[in-house]
C-alpha cells in the first residue's frame, strides 16, 4: 500500500477521519460471528456506492495503468499488468458487478490484493472509482448480510458496516470470483 500511505492518492472526500458507531448487540450468537470480521478495511467507492476489503489483502494502491487484453476473458477481466517483473490479472469490478463500464478519471485506481486461489494464493488487481479511506470497524459495527433469497449469491459479501448515518459494503475478496474464475485465471497466467 506505498501510494496509500504516502499521500499520493487522495480521496474525493475530505480526510476528516469518521469514527464508526458502536452499537451493541444483545445477540451473543451474533456478537461472536462479528468478532472475526472485526479489523482494519480499505474503503473504495464505485458509483455511489462504499464497498471495503480487508486491509490484510491490499498489498498496493497503484494509477491505472495500460494493461494488456488478454482474448478469450470474460468481460470483466480487463488483461494483465506487469506489476515489478510479476503478471497480474486485472479485474473491474464494476463490470464484475453488473455495474455500467465507466471512463477512467484521476481518482480510478487498481487495487492489488492477495486471494487465496485453490491451493494458493495469487495477486490480483482491482479497478475501482476512487479509493476513500482506512476505516477500523468494531464487531458492533457490522451487521450480517440480509437474506436476498436463495436466486442472488452473496457468499463475497461478509457483512454491512454502519458507519455514522451510511452502509458500507464489507466484501470478501478471496470470494468475488469463484474458484472455477480463479483457476482460470491461473491458467492463463501459466
Amino acid at each position: 500500500m506505498s501510494g496509500f500511505r504516502d499521500g499520493k492518492y487522495r480521496s474525493r472526500k475530505d480526510h476528516n477521519t469518521m469514527t464508526p458507531t458502536r452499537i451493541a448487540s444483545s445477540d451473543s450468537t451474533a456478537a461472536a460471528a462479528t468478532n472475526d470480521r472485526a479489523g482494519k478495511y480499505l474503503v473504495f467507492q464505485l458509483g455511489r456506492e462504499e464497498f471495503g476489503i480487508r486491509v490484510v489483502k491490499v498489498r498496493e494502491i497503484m494509477r491505472v495503468q495500460d494493461i494488456t487484453a488478454v482474448p478469450g476473458t470474460p468481460a470483466y477481466v480487463k488483461g494483465v499488468i506487469n506489476l515489478r517483473g510479476k503478471v497480474i490479472p486485472v479485474v473491474d469490478l464494476r463490470l464484475k458487478f453488473s455495474l455500467p463500464e465507466i471512463e477512467h478519471t484521476q481518482h480510478t485506481c487498481i487495487i492489488v490484493v492477495h486471494v487465496e486461489a485453490a491451493s494458493r494464493g495469487m495477486l490480483m488487481g482491482v479497478i475501482v472509482d476512487a479509493v476513500a479511506e482506512v476505516l477500523n470497524l468494531a464487531a458492533g459495527d457490522i451487521e450480517d448480510t440480509p437474506d436476498f433469497g436463495e436466486s442472488l449469491a452473496t457468499n463475497y459479501l461478509l457483512g454491512m458496516a454502519k458507519v455514522k448515518d451510511k452502509v458500507k459494503i464489507l466484501l470478501d475478496i478471496d470470494q468475488i470470483l469463484t474458484r472455477q474464475e480463479l483457476d482460470g485465471l491461473q491458467s492463463v497466467l501459466q
